[in-house]
């Protein structure tokens, strides 16, 4: 049987750009779409959620698409979540009905219901209305992945009682291989007398060989969308589909049409929000991590290397598999509850000057001077994190409290020479693990916006960034002067500058603030000298 290629690239894609495409691209795209002769466009999502602003392409109403140039032959669909139909105190069709007239009134002819395992059976009676008033009618069943063969079974012979046309599976995080993709298959086969269709995501970079495996094995439907734009790492991509499976109609002559849209509209769009397979997306692939909280890292500059990764450990604890933003955050909010340790800085740091040794490049680049100075000086020395840029021996304490950088960093607590200072009785449990056996002293932290304040075993400060943690807790220590190394600054515009700066103005306008100077350039607005000049 020929297969039937789906390309969803604006419904998938809209996960990146909000849904919201312009006309002149949406016409280019059905233009190539019509020339390399796909079998149907899914414009986008048809919703009745409206408590943001969304683009056009996440309501694909029929009066949008009637103000669309669209090519004679290229049959159009939209697809709904299942939620949709839930979320709402009334009857599942109920709510159809005030998204879908009869088919023969709408530009739409395939609609399809992107489904988790718990909501399928209150589905299939929309899926029934839907099919009665005239439309093909198809089911995404999500996270196939983790579905027993019990499962898949009774699902597959529920279909069976109902009138969809196609039943597909989306490995929703990129986790499959060709054995288990021929498994799914099989079994979907034995027990639904339907086509079957393949919804592949490229976390593994396993897109399109799952997707050939699959058609291999019986399915007859496949998705893809242009350069593989969709949530997180993306899907199979309609040129390699167009390629892999070139016949009377996929001919690859046919492509200069895609492969000019692409230069011209999806090319500058990939250099924008840069979709596609790379480590982090492997891992939660790997992991089973709902690929949308690496797309949200990767747009969120506040997010580095380490914290991504330790963020990804956190989740494959403690689970990842739907997407919640308040437990991408919750890792930031752990000091919400004041506590107290058992350590006080006085007995380090009264009437001393201390010196901050942050990350920056500058203390790299000037390490000679650096550590001249504090031979010369005497500062107490209190470095953030496990940065290692000058001679440990000047070191003599380490500071950190930021719970995904500490779980990032935990693998070399073990090899620092220096006591660290964290808030032990709130840090995440690996981290009291992996500091098991090292000297550290437990100086309490609670977070509360826009506020510092200095107490004897504990600190109030407005972030959980360390060096928010320090300022306090040297403050706490009663020292004469404080000094900064290596806190250069981000590049004006990246919110991590203005976090920064935001935490330095607070502190500066606090009435028990010290004096504060940093010895290296920084682009902080803070009094700044050389660690180079004669005092």
């Amino acid at each position: 049987m020929p297969i039937k290629i789906i390309d969803c690239t604006l419904r998938d894609g809209g996960y990146y750009t909000n849904w919201d495409f312009s006309i002149s691209l949406i016409e280019a795209y059905l233009t190539a779409m019509s020339a390399v002769g796909v079998d149907f466009v899914e414009l986008g999502f048809r919703s009745l959620e409206a408590t943001a602003f969304k683009g056009a392409c996440a309501y694909t109403t029929d009066g949008f698409i009637r103000r669309l140039s669209v090519p004679s032959g290229l049959d159009l669909g939209v697809m709904v979540n299942a939620a949709e139909f839930h979320r709402y105190n009334a009857d599942p069709v109920e709510v159809a009905e005030k998204l879908f007239v009869p088919a023969v009134q709408s530009p739409v002819s395939i609609v399809r219901i992107a489904c988790h395992v718990h909501e399928f059976a209150d589905t299939l009676p929309v899926c029934n209305w839907l099919s009665q008033l005239g439309y093909r009618v198809g089911i995404n069943l999500m996270q196939i992945a983790d579905r027993s063969d019990s499962e898949i079974i009774e699902l597959a012979e529920m279909a069976s009682k109902s009138l969809i046309d196609v039943l597909y599976f989306a490995d929703s995080f990129g986790s499959l291989n060709a054995e288990q993709t021929t498994h799914i298959v099989h079994t979907m086969c034995r027990h639904w007398g339907g086509e079957v269709g393949i919804h592949a995501h490229d976390n593994i970079g396993r897109a399109l060989s799952n997707t050939s495996r699959a058609v291999a094995e019986g399915a007859t439907w496949v998705d893809c969308t242009v350069t593989g734009m969709g949530r997180g790492p993306g899907n199979t991509k309609t040129e390699n589909v167009l390629i892999e499976f070139e016949d009377d109609r996929f001919n690859i002559r046919h492509q200069a049409a895609l492969l000019k849209l692409i230069e011209q509209y999806f090319k500058p769009l990939h250099d924008q929000y840069g979709w596609g397979t790379n480590p982090y997306y492997y891992l939660s692939g790997k992991y089973g991590i709902h690929p949308s909280y690496v797309q949200e890292m990767l747009g969120d500059p506040r997010y580095d290397e380490s914290e991504m990764l330790s963020v990804i450990e956190h989740l494959r604890k403690v689970g990842g598999k739907k997407f919640c933003a308040k437990l991408l955050e919750e890792g930031r909010h752990v000091y919400d509850v004041e506590s107290e340790g058992t350590w006080d800085p006085v007995d380090l740091m009264a009437n001393r000057e201390v010196l901050i040794l942050g990350p920056g490049p500058s203390v790299s680049a000037h390490r000679e001077g650096l550590e001249d100075f504090i031979r010369e000086y005497r500062p107490i020395v209190v470095a953030l994190n496990i940065q290692r840029s000058i001679d440990d021996d000047l070191i003599d304490v380490r500071a950190a409290c930021h719970p995904f950088r500490m779980v990032a960093d935990s693998a070399s607590y073990h090899e620092l020479k220096q006591p660290l200072v964290l808030p032990k009785s709130q840090v995440p449990k690996m981290v009291k693990n992996a500091i098991r056996g090292i000297t550290s002293f437990d100086f309490g932290l609670c977070v509360t916006p826009d506020t510092f304040a200095f107490h004897r075993y504990a600190v109030v400060a407005p972030s959980s960034l360390v060096i928010a943690y320090v300022l306090a807790m040297v403050t706490s220590g009663k020292a004469s002067q404080i000094l900064l190394a290596g806190i250069d600054g981000y590049n004006v515009g990246d919110p991590r500058f203005s976090e920064m700066e935001k935490i330095l103005s607070c502190y500066q306008q606090t009435s028990e603030a010290l004096q504060i100077e940093s010895i290296t350039p920084t682009k902080y607005k803070i009094p700044t000298t050389s660690l180079y000049a004669i005092r």
